[in-house]
């Protein structure tokens, strides 16, 4: 057996869990067991990579690929069906034989949208980082073709922006690899579903910015240190690699503010996919909860998990000194942060994580951080047993903040089955409020969201 086979059949990012899955499935009436929740009328909608084309499995990167959104919906105590659909794209086109979708395609790519879905403005997104454009699907999954916010939108957009609680307006900063190799761009989208602001900020090489935060000042612009290896483009799908020389730094753009007004803070090597929440403290100061790799892309250039896990970090930012602060959480792997909704942007006490694992077979628990007491609850799922991202719906007329349900795909990695599960965010120790069989196994994937039926301006 030759070394390229023997590479080819060892991709991580291709076995087990992480292989895709090639039916897409609708089904009906679904078994519950417990009890779900009345409240919980809308969808639980979740995005990943699903490649239908794998040429190239020894350089096969998990961030590539055709995306499948996976959605369970629920009304009034029942599980009414499951869904998984590919999502629109000219591969996929191509593949099935069939015209391309519609909709503008500002860079000409492929590729469709695999790294988050949710709902904005009356309608279903499925989104993807590096700058291709959002494709609109309906209700059911199916796809509607391309949107760029009605025309409004002027180059690329990406998997990670934030709504903000208060104005209800959506903000993201965009990478575009290949097109931008200079500069970013921040994106505000109204109420109205159309762009109304962009703001280009110029950076001194092309990095990979996954994220961003949002203060009630500030826009939070990450500058790491992996950049794109240009040795690397053509043999890799996705070029970009662990890079010291470059420094690590935060830029602090005020909301209203120019290129020219960012406030940029150095910071130790690592790397964050994903902060939790950021906001301002009166001291003028800026804290931001992190997940934070070591390295990221240095010996591992398939994917996330092999060089190091990420642990939470609370990060504290002097604008006036351009000093930080850096506080340790939790040293425990923590990645996929999530926090109640309505507390974005602002002092908050409570944050969720996946605990993943780099070692085939072993459980990802799910926990609650206590940031004010410090304390943190586990939820373990059992011995193989892997929950993905955890999504917290806000219990109906409960102010308090914890008082909701984290809901999440859990996958059995040894039956290869998965379960969608509703936890008591308040209460751990009560074990799972309702478990739903979905009937084919989830591959692991990236970002989903609650899609209440009141945020589709439906009943």
């Amino acid at each position: 057996m030759s070394e390229q086979t023997v590479q080819e059949r060892n991709n991580p990012y291709l076995e087990g869990n992480f292989a895709p899955i090639t039916e897409e499935v609708t089904a009906t009436d679904l078994q519950v067991e417990g009890e779900l929740p009345q409240e919980l009328n809308g969808r639980y909608l979740r995005n990943g990579p699903n490649p239908i084309d794998l040429t190239s499995r020894s350089n096969h990167h998990w961030f590539i690929g055709s995306g499948m959104v996976h959605g369970i919906r629920l009304r009034d105590g029942k599980a009414e069906w499951y869904r998984n659909r590919y999502v629109g794209s000219r591969e996929l086109s191509t593949f099935r034989g069939q015209p391309d979708i519609s909709g503008p395609n500002w860079n000409d790519s492929t590729g469709g949208p695999n790294t988050n879905v949710g709902t904005f403005a009356g309608k279903t997104w499925a989104m993807v980082e590096a700058g291709g454009t959002p494709v609109e699907l309906t209700y059911e999954l199916e796809t509607v073709g391309r949107n760029d916010f009605e025309g409004t939108l002027p180059g690329a957009f990406t998997a990670h922006p934030k709504i903000d609680p208060v104005t209800r307006e959506m903000h993201a900063m965009v990478y575009a690899w290949p097109q931008w190799m200079d500069h970013v761009q921040y994106v505000v989208v109204g109420t109205d579903g159309k762009v109304r602001k962009t703001v280009d900020v110029p950076l001194p090489g092309m990095t990979m910015m996954h994220d961003m935060s949002l203060t009630e000042k500030y826009v939070i612009i990450y500058d790491q240190p992996v950049t794109v290896n240009f040795d690397m483009v053509a043999t890799h799908s996705f070029p970009f690699q662990w890079n010291p020389d470059y420094g690590n730094r935060v830029g602090l753009l005020p909301r209203d503010g120019s290129a020219a007004d960012i406030v940029w803070i150095d910071v130790p090597m690592g790397y964050c996919f994903h902060p939790m929440n950021a906001y301002d403290n009166a001291d003028g100061s800026v804290t931001i909860d992190l997940c934070n790799y070591a390295t990221m892309f240095d010996r591992d250039l398939l994917g996330p998990f092999g060089d190091s896990l990420s642990r939470l970090e609370r990060w504290t930012l002097n604008p006036a000194t351009r000093r930080i602060n850096i506080q340790v959480i939790d040293e425990t792997p923590n990645e996929f942060p999530r926090h109640r909704y309505d507390v974005g942007n602002q002092p908050y006490r409570f944050g969720y994580c996946a605990s993943p694992s780099n070692v085939p077979g072993r459980g990802w628990p799910t926990l609650k951080h206590d940031l004010k007491t410090g304390s943190r609850a586990v939820f373990d799922h059992g011995p193989g047993m892997a929950a993905g991202e955890p999504v917290f719906v806000a219990k109906e007329n409960s102010d308090a903040e914890d008082a909701g349900y984290v809901i999440t795909f859990l996958h059995d990695l040894g039956h290869a089955s998965t379960e969608f599960v509703v936890m008591d965010a308040q209460d751990f120790d009560r074990g799972y409020v309702a478990k739903v069989k979905l009937p084919q196994r989830v591959p692991f994937g990236f970002h989903g969201n609650w899609s209440s039926d009141a945020s589709m301006s439906l009943t």
